[in-house]
Order: structure tokens, then sequence, then C-alpha cells
């Protein structure tokens, strides 16, 4: 055995059926066509490959795009499901899972095998990638990478619950694709909503510092992966609750606390903006079946001296709107027509904003990461793989076992170091209680705070 993941199987795993449909993609799929997302899955049992092939194969019969490729025609991008298929590697490692955990988002972790979405654009390579890593002591590592093209984490979590329900025997969810994303929604937005594009086009000199902050990327920015208990997680909800004279969500008050505090370590006492990314099915009253890239999001400044119950309140008011119909689709659709399709590459997305520390906060959580099953067996852990460290960027979903929060957040390599201090760690679990009951897991693992 080695410390260095041996390659140990290697297969192609298909549908065995292709139906050939081909899904135009959107203005939104095609401005994200350079991206890709992963994901890593942990279990404490070693799970059967065989079954997890199959399964897969029959789950990619019910989500053919996972299966297919990306075509380029001009300025036009197109996913066919012609089941190309999807590599599924295997791997053996020296180490416990606890160990493979702690590595989960260091660079060099090999737990996942990122898709080259660039690449991607000219067909040929996957839009989705299996990696399956199995330690000496025990376990199984599941790491899966798909092309943001083809959906976002709701379409993947429905190719998941279609994997586990394949294994498992039971009914396979049904899924619908989108054949025109744009024509689709032109049908349900709203005809008009808040004006404000969720994008912008940088000018020479801001393109200039962004193509230097991603360079710089791997050498300024850390990953940290912050938890934050189920007790925890309710008094604070209590305290921000009476303070802002109303009531708030577990996911407003954890944004809020996680922003407001890193701001409070990095000692920035400027108002800044923060971007909230929301999944746009249920305000349009789409199905939670519709395969794509259905998201919008929320902007709002923040000035620290408000305080973190003002911005949970602030947020919770414009989550409220957006739910309402104050979408900002239709704005970034006529935003992205209007600069063409030859340009989305050059254009970026308003929390992509490193200069002004403009903090983006993705909440993943209540996807069903931890109600999936192979084999009877439920992941212990779940969490996002970076695939490249962007700073002011995070992540939240549930905690070990599903229990509590864990905020993935990439950033400036100084101000990760604080957060990882005595001081940091109390700041961040200024309302944690001694007597708390954590997870073995959340005071093992020497790198989650």
């Amino acid at each position: 055995m080695s410390l260095w993941p041996q390659l140990r199987d290697s297969r192609l795993v298909r549908a065995g059926r292709a139906p050939g449909t081909r899904l135009r993609c959107g203005l939104m799929d095609t401005m994200l066509a350079d991206l890709s997302v992963s994901v890593v899955l942990f279990f404490e049992q070693t799970l059967d490959e065989d079954r997890l092939a199959a399964g897969l194969a029959r789950a990619l019969a019910q989500v053919p795009v996972f299966a297919g490729r990306l075509r380029t025609d001009g300025d036009e991008l197109t996913a066919v499901c012609d089941d190309s298929g999807v590599p599924m590697d295997s791997y053996d490692i020296d180490g416990t899972l606890a160990e493979a955990m702690g590595r989960v988002t260091s660079a060099g972790a090999a737990l996942v095998d990122p898709v080259d979405a660039p690449a991607a654009r000219a067909g040929g390579v996957p839009l989705l990638t299996v990696r399956i890593t199995r330690p000496s002591a025990g376990g199984t590592v599941l790491g899966c990478s798909w092309h943001h093209a083809i959906g976002d984490l709701q379409s993947f979590m429905l190719l998941m619950r279609a994997w586990s329900a394949a294994v498992e025997g039971d009914e396979l969810p049904e899924a619908e694709l989108v054949e025109d994303q744009d024509a689709l929604l032109g049908k349900v937005l709203p005809a008009e909503d808040c004006g404000r594009p969720g994008f912008r086009l940088p000018g020479p000199a801001e393109a200039a510092v962004l193509a230097a902050a991603v360079a710089a990327g791997p050498r300024a920015n850390r990953t940290v992966q912050l938890y934050f208990g189920e007790a925890e997680l309710a008094r604070m909800r209590e305290v921000f609750s009476a303070t802002a004279g109303r009531r708030l969500s577990s996911g407003d008050v954890l944004c809020a606390h996680v922003v407001s505090t890193v701001r409070e370590l990095d000692e920035d006492g400027e108002t800044r903006w923060l971007t909230v990314p929301v999944n746009a099915r249920r305000p349009l009253g789409l199905p939670p079946t519709l395969v794509g890239n259905l998201l919008g999001d929320v902007h709002l400044p923040h000035a620290p001296q408000d305080g973190p119950a003002a911005l949970a309140a602030a947020l919770r008011e414009a989550l409220e709107g957006f739910a309402d119909g104050h979408l900002n689709l239709r704005s970034n659709l006529a935003f992205l027509e209007a600069i063409g399709r030859s340009r989305l590459r050059d254009c970026v997305p308003l929390g992509f904003d490193p200069e002004h520390r403009r903090f983006s906060f993705s909440n993943w959580s209540r996807f069903g990461a931890y109600r999936i099953a192979f084999q009877g067996h439920r992941p212990v852990f779940f969490s996002p793989a970076a695939n490249y460290p962007l700073p002011w960027v995070s992540w939240t979903v549930e905690g070990f076992h599903g229990a509590g929060a864990l905020t993935t957040a990439v950033l400036p390599a100084r101000l990760a170091a604080r957060l990882r201090s005595a001081e940091g760690r109390a700041a961040l679990h200024r309302h944690r209680d001694p007597a708390d009951v954590l997870p073995e897991l959340a005071t093992t693992l020497a790198k989650v705070l």
C-alpha cells in the first residue's frame, strides 16, 4: 500500500442506450461552461463497486445528460445525450477514512478527478467523473465532478438520488430535461424583475486584476472548514431573532455570523457587498426534477457596524423578495443576450470581486446529500472539493452525519491563519457552550474549526 493513490480498476459506465436528445445550452449555461463542480462523500463501509457501477448505469438512463458530451457550433453550445459514458476509476490508498476527510480541501488530495470544463466545449471530454478511493483501514470515498454547463447542485443531486435508488432497488425519481432553457425561462419569468443583473463585463484594467487574482489563487489563498453544532445554531438563531425582532432561519443567521466574524477578524470596517446564490425552481413554480442551471442570486450591502443580526434580517428580507417574484433572472438573460454569446467568456458574476472583498455565500443544505444510501449505508461526511482556490467564496452543507452545519470558505492565507488561531476560534464559536456535545469527527479532524 502507498500514501499515493494506486489505481486498481478503471471502467467506463454507460446506460446502454443513447436517446440522442440535444439540449441547447442557455445563456446562463454557456456563461458557466468553463467551470466544473466537485464534491466528495465519505462512507464508513466498503461499498461494492460492481453494484455502484450497475446502479450508475441505470441512473444515467434516467438522467442521460451526465453521460453525454458537449458540442460547440459557432457561439452555440449544445449538450448531446449520446451515452458516451462516465469514467469510474478505483484507487487504493494507505491510511484511514478520517485522514482522507482531513485532506478533502487540500491541493493534491486526489479524491476527485475534476472535469476539464474548458476542454469539454470541443466535445470528447466527459461531463461527469467518478473516483472511488478505498483507504487501507476501511471505508469508501466517493468523489464526483461534473460540468457546470449541464446543471447546478439540484441537478447533480437528482442524479445521485436516481443512483441511490437504483442501487437500493427503489423506484427512480423522474427527471425532466430542458431542451431549450432560455425558451423555458422566457415563458415563466415575470415581465419585470429587480432590474439588476448578477453579471458584469469588466474593462481591461479590472480584467487584468481579476486574471492576477486567479493566477495567484493557489499561493495567496487557503481553504478553511468551520463546523457549527445543532445547539450552537439554535442559540445563535434565538439571539439574532430577538435582536432583529423577527423570525430568522438557521441559514440566515449562519451566513450573517460567518460573514460578520470573517470581516471582524479581517479588521475590515468598510461597507461590503454580499452575494447569495438562490435555487430559482421553487420561486418560479418549476418542478425540483428539472435538470439545468436554474439559479439566481441576491445582493445586499453590509456595514460591519450594523451587526450580524441586522445582516441576517436584511438577508431574510431579500430572500423573501426573491421568492415573491423579485428575481434577477430576466435581467441576467437580458444582460447576457445584449453582450452576445461570443463575449460570455469575458463576463464575470458580481460575486467574484476579490479586490473589494465581496463575499459569496452558497447554501447547499437541504439538497439531500445525507439521504443518499448505497447498500443501506449513508455518508458520514459530505463536502465540496474546491477545484481552484478563488478567494471570498464559501459553501455551506449539513455537518457530519447530517447534523449541524459545515461551512467551507476560501480566504486570503493570512486571514485564514487568523481564523485558525485561538482568537479566531473563540470569535467563530462565541455562541457555543462548553457543554455542547459535538460529533466525534468534529473534534478529531484537526483542520475543521
